[in-house]
């Protein structure tokens, strides 16, 4: 085994021989949605954010960071790899929001093929994102440990939706064409730089939890979800509690030399938002 693939398992804290199999994809898949949390700090803090293999593995790995899209299924797209999967990137284009015109393309998630099906993987759309591999089959219904997902397919395209109060909200575009190492490079760069992208107006974290609960943060605003259900909403009363609840809450790792964060950078961050009356201190 591989130091990198050494350094991933013990981050899942994954004891278990890995096969390639679907019961080891769904396994890695939600323990990394557990583990290693969504969050785009280094966008407000700011710092540039590198997708080649060393950048992520120091970062999410070595460091206890989390990551959005391009770190997270980057860094799931190589460990597949290593254990012995079919796998690669693909490119979509975001829908949540009902944008008015097609957006670019600046969600990275993967392709799995596997025993003649093929697959979807995502451990990097937040607190909606996929928490299982779900089949590339078009309008079928599919469980997984935090949601009910399906497919929608029009020819080349296909648009990933979830179950919400009854009602299906489409989350992402996509087509299975080939990407480049360049093309994730630009999403990224476009994502952390554009002055629209919301990665720059707010705090966003989410960790998911093995009982089917979640985790998430904005701002200030921290939500624990049990199924679906608010178990506890609470406004952070300071920058302090708010250090405290990424490390404690969301296990994000602080003390990195290259990329850990101290409690006043955290408060240069939030003091950019007026959205809490403490968020200088």
């Amino acid at each position: 085994m591989s130091p990198f693939l050494t350094a991933y398992f013990s981050r899942l804290h994954w004891t278990q021989p890995s096969a390639v199999d679907l019961d080891t994809l769904r396994e890695l898949h939600l323990r990394h949605n557990c583990t290693i949390p969504f969050e785009n700090l280094d966008v407000l803090l700011p710092r540039e954010i590198q997708l080649d293999d060393q950048s992520l593995e120091d970062k999410l790995l070595t460091a206890q960071r989390g990551g959005y899209c391009f770190e997270q299924n980057g860094l799931f797209e190589r460990a597949l790899k290593e254990v012995g999967f079919n796998v690669r990137s693909i490119l979509g284009r975001v829908v949540l929001a009902n944008p008015p015109q097609m957006p670019p393309r600046t969600h990275r998630l993967l392709l799995v093929e596997l025993a003649g099906e093929r697959w979807i993987a995502d451990v990097g759309f937040g607190g909606q994102t996929l928490t299982a591999p779900i089949r590339l089959l078009a309008d079928k219904e599919q469980s997984t440990p935090h949601g009910v997902y399906r497919l929608l397919n029009e020819g080349n395209d296909w648009i990933l939706q979830f179950l919400h109060h009854d009602h299906w909200q489409s989350m992402y575009q996509f087509d299975l064409g080939n990407q480049y190492f360049t093309d994730y490079v630009m999403g990224n760069f476009w994502s952390a730089h554009w002055p629209q992208s919301h990665f720059r107006h707010h705090l966003l974290v989410c960790r998911h939890l093995p009982d089917g609960g979640k985790l998430t943060l904005t701002n200030f605003q921290f939500t624990h979800w049990d199924n679906g259900h608010t178990a506890e909403k609470r406004t952070l009363p300071d920058v302090e509690s708010l250090y405290l609840l990424l490390q404690d809450s969301f296990g994000l790792g602080v003390d990195d030399n290259k990329n850990g964060f101290t409690l006043a950078d955290l408060a240069a961050v939030m003091s950019a938002f007026d959205t809490h009356p403490q968020a200088g201190k």
